[in-house]
């Protein structure tokens, strides 16, 4: 994939160094070509007949795109029969839905409860052996996936807020899911985050596991207050990174920063500030979706050891309307985004969908929108955005995940107090 302004390799930048060469940079604020313009700088009859989806004003109209394609897609209408069945209500904001082998279906929520909801929408009783967790704020229990050999060992992965001492961060922990779905067993934690810190935001995260080597990825937010944000950017801290790990914890010999000294090894790619979406696509590469700041969701494709940004350089503004401190939008040696949203979607889970229940979207991006309340389909071309559709909005809630089952399905979680389990299926 061709991006502007990116290095070769990525820079050994921390955040005193960065900010050192963002006050030496001229304040630039270009005015931002209209959506037509955009379009038609790419395809003439592209342009004739492209109505981006988005209408709003934006939050940052003064910033400008590094291409054409990065925000306000066309949008585009599927025309896909599909019916919505509530499989179950009365969870208490369930945070991940991961279907397994049978047709059941693993739920994890955020108090720190984790539940098998059956085919049928039968919901079973907690599930024994949850560590503790810490709640408040976003704080609690996270993402849960399964092993690449779940058929054979049960073994299943979640993410979570882990009290420590006077603060909290985000671990994984392993366990074996015993036969009657009732309990973890040799529970183990394999991962924490460093360091720790007393606060209830960013904590990520997603799993994912590559779909070739079995490696585990987990996403990592930056903790959000200002004194935690210029961690996105230090080696030597986890916050604001993507971690890569074998199943057992172990760091793989060939992450990229193993051999640099007072780096965290489990460190794939820096600069992030808060993602909650990730997936791979049928290429076997990772995808995630970054909450930014207001008007500055970001879609980006991840490559080993790049640098994507955050807080040096984004899209976006406080959500108080004051810029951004020390940004740009495009510095040499950091990565731009694929696409970006202003205003934002609040995006959290993400599938790249290859079943066979659905043709039409076979290799569609679907990611949940917490602030808008819908469900984001996005067609992709070339590595560029080309459309856009938003599905489900009438229904009202938050959408926190979006998985495929084994059946073609789609299930999601909406993020409510009191939560529901949805199947997206076809028309009948």
């Amino acid at each position: 994939m061709e991006h502007r302004a990116r290095a070769q390799t990525p820079p050994p930048v921390r955040s005193l160094l960065a900010a050192a060469v963002i006050a030496a940079m001229p304040a630039t604020a270009q005015a931002q070509p209209s959506d037509d313009e955009q379009v038609a700088a790419v395809d003439p009859q592209r342009a004739r007949d492209c109505q981006p989806i988005e209408t709003r004003a934006p939050n940052v109209p003064e910033q400008q795109p590094a291409f054409p394609e990065q925000t306000r897609a066309c949008a585009v209408e599927s025309d896909v029969d599909f019916e919505v069945t509530v499989l179950a209500a009365g969870l208490e904001h369930p945070w991940a839905v991961e279907p397994l082998p049978d047709g059941d279906l693993l739920v994890t929520e955020r108090p720190g409860r984790m539940r098998i909801v059956t085919a049928d929408g039968e919901v079973g009783d907690p599930i024994e052996g949850v560590p503790e967790v810490q709640t408040g704020g976003q704080a609690g229990l996270l993402d849960v996936a399964l092993s690449p050999e779940f058929e054979t060992d049960r073994m299943i992965y979640f993410s979570y807020a882990e009290p420590r001492g006077d603060g909290n961060a985000t671990s994984v922990a392993r366990a074996v899911l015993s036969d009657d779905g009732r309990r973890l067993e040799q529970l183990e934690v394999i991962f924490r985050a460093m360091p720790a810190y007393d606060g209830r935001l960013h904590f990520g995260s997603r799993l994912a596991f590559h779909p070739e080597d079995g490696t585990l990825f987990i996403t990592l937010g930056e903790r959000s207050d200002l004194v935690m944000r210029p961690q996105a950017q230090d080696l030597d801290s986890h916050m604001g990174k993507i971690i890569r790990i074998n199943p057992d914890g172990s760091v793989p010999a060939d992450n990229p920063f193993v051999d640099e000294a007072n780096a965290k090894p489990e460190i794939w790619t820096l600069g992030h500030r808060n993602v909650q979406a990730a997936a791979f696509d049928d290429q076997n590469r990772l995808w995630i979706v970054d909450h930014g700041p207001q008007g500055g969701d970001e879609l980006n494709l991840i490559e080993r050891g790049k640098n994507y940004g955050w807080p040096v350089v984004t899209y976006g503004e406080e959500y108080s309307g004051e810029p951004i401190s020390g940004s740009v939008t495009q510095l040499e040696g950091y990565e731009q985004p694929v696409y970006y949203w202003d205003p934002v979607i609040a995006p959290s889970g993400a599938q790249f969908y290859s079943g066979d229940a659905f043709p039409e979207w076979h290799g569609s991006l679907f990611i949940g929108s917490l602030k808008d309340t819908r469900l984001v389909r996005l067609e992709l071309e070339n590595d560029r955005v080309t459309g856009e559709e938003h599905l489900l909005a009438e229904r009202g809630q938050r959408v926190r995940d979006v998985r495929e089952g084994p059946d073609g399905a789609l299930y999601i979680v909406t993020d409510e107090p009191d939560g529901e389990l949805w199947k997206i299926a076809p028309g009948t």
